[in-house]
């Protein structure tokens, strides 16, 4: 149940009218009364001889007693209160029973018999609006200081109470939700999201990696946003704002965002945090030198070092101090910015969810400490300049790496958050790994689909030896393994492994032992991509000769055996 308590105004009469009017979008049905400050207020919704003028006089007669000097300009107090989809539809009683706990709770009507007046009206089945005169009977203002953290501690009691849909308590560091009015426009105007969610990400996809401010503007400017800049007398930069070109006021001038008001860790000062560590060696990757080669080699090799970056930052996470940790989850957030920037088609929407809904995982009240962020921010930067990748090769095959890497860097973030008490960022970083599982299926169903194959026609003796190996590497895990449709990927990259002149089992250990896998749901799959990594084995397998082993020497000679018929990958899991 979500308190949402709305600017104060000075047009009673007017919210009034959006209150018993149509709607927008003609989505107000059977606008009425629910309860009220004497539960006798005239409900010009249900009785055709009252009207809304009726209304606005009774709300406002404390302020009409009140000398012109006395009265407030804006006293206009307005709460709307809204249940979760999945919540039971609750009926006119209830709504007004919690109208009336809201009221108590907030301040405007503590129950001492002369607390402000005010009415509930419901237009739709899942929520209400409050609308109150804030003048109490006895001519004194209300004590409404903080109404909206009160309004959330009531609601987290109704959902217990009420068996609602329970809303993970905030801290106060989520970035603003957009306002009513413009999710409204972005509906009028055909938008996914509303101006200012679509500003937030392309401003976090522009500070991902960026080591200068110049970097930084010159790519919001590349992804078409109007921007302005406050400059001091002195010509010091100051802060920022931006627009997008088609989103314009009645007075048709483009409507821009202050950095600080898309998000607290996006105001220019907070900005600047990221990069105060860097030197000009971790700053040369620019569009000129990525002509000169001195940039990455390509996508799947800026792939391959995200993974391995995440790889890193999972083990900050998990045994580093707080401030460090924090910070490594906030370069994350980059890293995921950064690779939905640059990948394929197929992979990219649920990636965009992905960092979108991990935004909120980056911000707590623990204060990252910059500069042990590097790698994660290098490979950000690393993945935006390597350009976009293919969704086939082995392009294709190390996004699936990476995801897969960046899975349980996220659950890593979800652990830590739960351990420290932050339940919205917990929440949001396990939402946030879900669409990295749906991402990953999409990019690993073709590699992982080849290197099945190349399992399922491995000799018997070679498939028993990569068996030996996985029982006397991770016994406790071995029979798990086995039973797993991926097994056949699995044994196919240990044989790679062991062609690699690597020892397969002590490779095995290393990848089982590094970090939990009880959230895989796969654990063949992730012990495959962590060996590919660990060993530099090539994530595309079809550019691998295949392995086949002479059954009566056991020699490792490589052969390449008759193509098989079935060329088909496997289904997703």
């Amino acid at each position: 149940m979500i308190p949402r308590i709305h600017q104060q105004g000075s047009n009673t009469l007017g919210l009034l009218h959006y209150l018993y009017g149509k709607g927008t979008h003609e989505e107000h049905i059977d606008p009425h009364l629910v309860a009220s400050f004497d539960g006798m207020a005239p409900d010009p919704g249900r009785d055709p001889s009252v009207t809304k003028k009726d209304l606005q006089h009774l709300l406002n007669q404390p302020l009409s007693l009140l000398d012109a000097d006395q009265r407030p300009d804006n006293h206009v107090w307005h709460c709307s209160v809204r249940a979760a989809p999945d919540d039971p539809i609750l009926s006119d009683e209830q709504w007004g029973d919690i109208a009336r706990r809201m009221v108590a709770a907030t301040g405007i009507d503590p129950g001492d018999g002369a607390g402000c007046r005010w009415a509930a009206v419901r237009h739709a089945d899942d929520h209400i609006h409050i609308i109150a005169t804030l003048v109490r009977e006895d001519g004194r203002r209300p004590d409404h200081h903080r109404s909206g953290k009160r309004a959330q501690a009531e609601c987290r009691l109704l959902e217990k109470e009420l068996g609602l849909h329970q809303v993970a308590p905030g801290d106060g560091t989520a970035a603003k939700r957009a306002t009513s009015a413009e999710r409204h426009k972005a509906e009028r105007q055909g938008r996914e999201r509303p101006a200012r969610e679509e500003l937030r990400g392309n401003v976090r996809r522009a500070v991902a990696g960026a080591t200068s401010e110049e970097e930084f503007f010159d790519r919001l400017a590349a992804a078409g946003l109007l921007i302005r800049q406050r400059v001091a007398p002195s010509g010091d930069l100051l802060g920022y704002k931006v627009a997008l070109p088609d989103d314009r006021n009645d007075d048709q001038e483009p409507v821009f965002y202050a950095g600080s008001t898309l998000a607290p860790d996006l105001s220019l000062p907070r900005i600047r945090e990221r990069w105060s560590g860097e030197t000009p060696a971790q700053s040369t990757d620019t569009p000129s030198n990525q002509a000169k080669g001195t940039t990455p080699s390509g996508p799947a090799a800026a792939r391959r070092r995200a993974a391995t970056a995440a790889w890193q930052a999972m083990l900050v996470i998990d045994h580093g101090e707080d401030a460090v940790a924090a910070a490594q989850i906030a370069a994350a957030g980059e890293v995921l910015d950064a690779l939905a920037k640059t990948s394929a088609a197929h992979t990219r929407t649920e990636l965009h969810e992905a960092a979108f809904t991990f935004e909120r995982v980056t911000r707590s009240h623990v204060k990252a400490e910059r500069g042990h962020d590097r790698a994660l921010r290098q490979a950000a930067r690393d993945l935006v300049y390597s350009g976009p990748a293919l969704g086939r090769g082995e392009d294709g095959a190390t996004t699936a790496m990476v995801i897969d890497m960046a899975f349980f860097l996220v659950t890593a973030a979800a652990h830590w958050h739960a351990k420290k008490g932050h339940a919205q960022q917990a929440v949001a970083a396990r939402q946030a790994a879900e669409h990295l599982r749906t991402a990953y299926r999409a990019a690993a169903d073709v590699p992982l689909g080849v290197l099945y194959q190349r399992g399922r026609r491995l000799s018997q003796p070679l498939r028993q030896r990569q068996t030996a190996h996985l029982r006397q590497a991770v016994p406790e895990l071995a029979e798990q393994v086995l039973a797993e449709p991926g097994w056949p990927a699995l044994a196919a990259t240990l044989a790679d492994a062991e062609s690699a002149g690597h020892d397969p089992a002590a490779l095995l250990a290393e990848a089982a032992g590094r970090r939990e896998l009880q959230s895989a749901d796969s654990v063949s799959d992730v012990l495959a991509w962590r060996l590919r990594r660990i060993a530099d084995l090539p994530a595309d397998a079809t550019t691998m000769p295949e392995r086949t082993t002479n059954a009566a020497t056991g020699s490792g000679r490589a052969t390449r055996p008759s193509p098989s018929r079935d060329h088909r990958p496997r289904k997703a899991r």
